[in-house]
């Protein structure tokens, strides 16, 4: 099954991609913001892991333009708070921008700066789910980094995990990072998680519980 076949399918299924989100990607294109947003069935699947958790405090690690920060305060509950974390400034200004249009900007914090130094300047906080979706390589340390920040039943979830096979014999720091990520959160007994297949296969995200 091809992915624009898929694409519509989903699409007769679950709805067209709201007409905001859509020019919120052009504009970000237009800008030269790279179209690594998330896919649609991602973006579902992260609504439906926050309504059946019943998550109502989000760290995501890599905002971009804000498409998945969006589409996740949204489907918090009304006390909901997202917080993302972005190293471009470029980035996080587009995104601020984006979530004052959908009037999300009591609803999302940016946080700006490195990620891991941001991290540890949130180390009184807990929070229900943690998206991460940032530079491959450092993965595990993200990993290392949100876990202290996480409760039993928290939910930890990272894109791009298997980058159409090539974490199964990885030759650069990203697919290594990757690989290690993976191996980590199929190895740390605090943790059960599994991997999910996206549209062709060619890429996966991991979800992981605490214990």
């Amino acid at each position: 099954m091809s992915e624009e076949r898929f694409e519509r399918y989903f699409e007769s299924l679950f709805g067209e991609e709201d007409a905001g989100l859509r020019e919120m990607r052009k504009e970000a294109a237009d800008k030269g913001i790279p179209s690594i947003e998330v896919p649609s069935d991602l973006g579902r699947l992260l609504c439906v892991l926050i309504a059946a958790t019943g998550a109502s405090d989000v760290l995501e690690i890599g905002t971009l333009f804000g498409y998945s920060s969006i589409l996740m305060a949204r489907a918090l509950p009304a006390n909901g708070h997202v917080t993302t974390l972005e190293v471009s400034s470029k980035h996080a200004q587009t995104a601020r921008s984006n979530f004052q249009r959908v009037g999300l900007e009591d609803r999302v914090t940016v946080v700006e700066g490195d990620a891991l130094d941001s991290l540890r300047k949130l180390a009184s906080r807990s929070f229900d789910l943690v998206f991460i979706d940032a530079d491959k390589p450092t993965y595990p340390s993200y990993l290392d980094a949100v876990m202290p920040l996480t409760h039993a039943g928290s939910l930890i979830v990272a894109d791009n995990v298997w980058r159409d096979g090539s974490v199964a014999d990885p030759q650069d720091e990203g697919t290594r990072g990757l690989a290690e990520f993976n191996r980590k959160v199929a190895s740390d007994s605090r943790l059960l998680s599994t991997l999910v297949m996206n549209r062709e296969g060619s890429d996966a995200a991991s979800v992981s519980v605490i214990r």
